[in-house]
């Protein structure tokens, strides 16, 4: 995984993140149908960038760091495919709080 990260880092102010799988199976044993699942909004961060410039041109870095728990608005971002996974781009911003 840290091999296709070496050679795509995001730029200014976006992370980009994995999403956890969705549940299939429920604590009781019964499997859910994928169309049934419900998307997903917590993520692993797995690359920042540097940050965005703030009006005096000093660098404000992002408010999250590379393996951090978060969570997402259930719509946006951008999908990315690296070495045949799926990931997405995310403006700092736009992640509504991360889990401690």
């Amino acid at each position: 995984m840290a091999a296709a990260f070496k050679k795509f880092l995001p730029m200014f102010d976006r992370v980009l993140v994995e999403r956890f799988a969705a549940e299939l199976k429920t604590k009781g044993g019964i499997m859910i149908p994928d169309k049934s699942a419900g998307k997903v909004l917590e993520a692993t961060v797995v690359a920042v960038g540097p940050g965005n410039r703030d009006k005096s041109g000093s660098i404000v870095p992002t408010s999250v760091k590379t393996g951090d728990r978060v969570l997402l608005p259930e719509y946006g971002g951008t999908k990315v495919v690296l070495e045949d996974k799926d990931y997405f781009l995310f403006r700092d911003s736009d992640i509504l709080g991360k889990f401690e």
